[in-house]
């Protein structure tokens, strides 16, 4: 079952990418060139859409049918994240509307039980009260998603980090057998394949868009939180807030670099500038598709160094 719905995934995703591109062409819905814009070609934000309305679509599908594939419940803020973002992308919302926006999904997914309620150690803390760990829960909600969506910013970069992300989580990181979000992420990871074709082609390219980055965004968060919560079997000794960090190393360093920068030169950490670890790539002239090899894959090996590290000295 699980081959035919990555391919139905890809193959549906690979269609569906240059018709809606098409449509948006039409309504000259198109990526403005700026002097931030690492294109100079026609490009539309559809990658997400594309995306989004591939996994909506096969789920749907299954819904119907009669198959619970997985819950499908997680659609509904994973549908309002991705709305946010899609708006984003045409109507440049303010950064305050999106971060509210944010807050209401974070809390969508408390009240699903995806919740970080346990710090196994770190701090000296294990179980926490329930009113700090919603706190908590949301701050790391706006962390982890706004950290996607800021390393967005050449081509296949945050595609291919996602893929790394999501891959992780579904089938490095056990949970005994439970397979509550295998699908919906091996779904979502195979419809962003047919994406680097749309992304890399020389004229008419297609951007995940903030449409993207932000539902792709929330669905890492969602893994991230059932991972950390009391109720995942986790079978290993290993520190699970330590892990989690290594495993979204790349986006959550690169974050943390920008705001310290912008807060240094006085400037609101959500002002955009070309001081992402990517931009400094860029400016050694190096192309985009070696850039998004080199900083997912080198993170990688930092995290897993980082990882037998601290398993060595345990």
């Amino acid at each position: 079952m699980t081959s035919i719905i990555i391919i139905i995934s890809i193959v549906f995703s690979g269609i569906l990418a240059p018709l809606i591109q098409k449509l948006f062409l039409n309504f000259k819905k198109i990526d403005p060139i700026n002097h931030r814009s690492s294109h100079s070609v026609l490009a539309t934000r559809t990658g997400g859409i594309t995306s989004f309305i591939a996994l909506f679509t096969i789920s749907f599908y299954y819904y119907i049918i009669g198959i619970e594939i997985y819950d499908y419940s997680i659609l509904i803020p994973l549908s309002t994240m991705f709305i946010v973002g899609v708006y984003d992308d045409f109507y440049n919302a303010d950064f305050k509307l999106k971060f509210f926006m944010q807050i209401i999904v974070a809390k969508m997914l408390i009240d699903q039980g995806l919740i970080i309620d346990n710090f196994y150690g770190v701090l000296g803390l294990n179980e926490i009260p329930r009113l700090f760990s919603q706190l908590f829960t949301i701050f790391v909600f706006l962390v982890v998603v706004n950290s996607i969506n800021f390393i967005d910013g050449i081509d296949g970069l945050a595609i291919t980090e996602i893929i790394k992300i999501l891959s992780i989580f579904i089938f490095i990181v056990p949970d005994n057998g439970n397979i509550t979000l295998f699908y919906i992420g091996v779904i979502s990871v195979a419809t962003l394949i047919p994406l680097y074709y749309f992304n890399y082609r020389r004229k008419n390219k297609i951007f995940l868009g903030d449409g993207g980055s932000l539902y792709l965004g929330t669905l890492i968060s969602i893994f991230v939180f059932n991972f950390l919560n009391s109720d995942f079997n986790f079978p290993y000794s290993y520190n699970k807030p330590i892990l989690s960090i290594l495993i979204l190393l790349y986006p959550l360093i690169d974050l943390l670099r920008v705001f310290v920068i912008r807060i240094y030169n006085k400037k609101s950490p959500f002002y955009p500038d070309n001081n992402h670890i990517h931009h400094f790539f860029l400016r050694k002239n190096l192309s985009h598709w070696i850039i998004s090899l080199i900083l997912p894959l080198g993170f990688l090996v930092v995290s897993y160094s980082m990882f037998c590290f601290l398993t060595f000295i345990k």
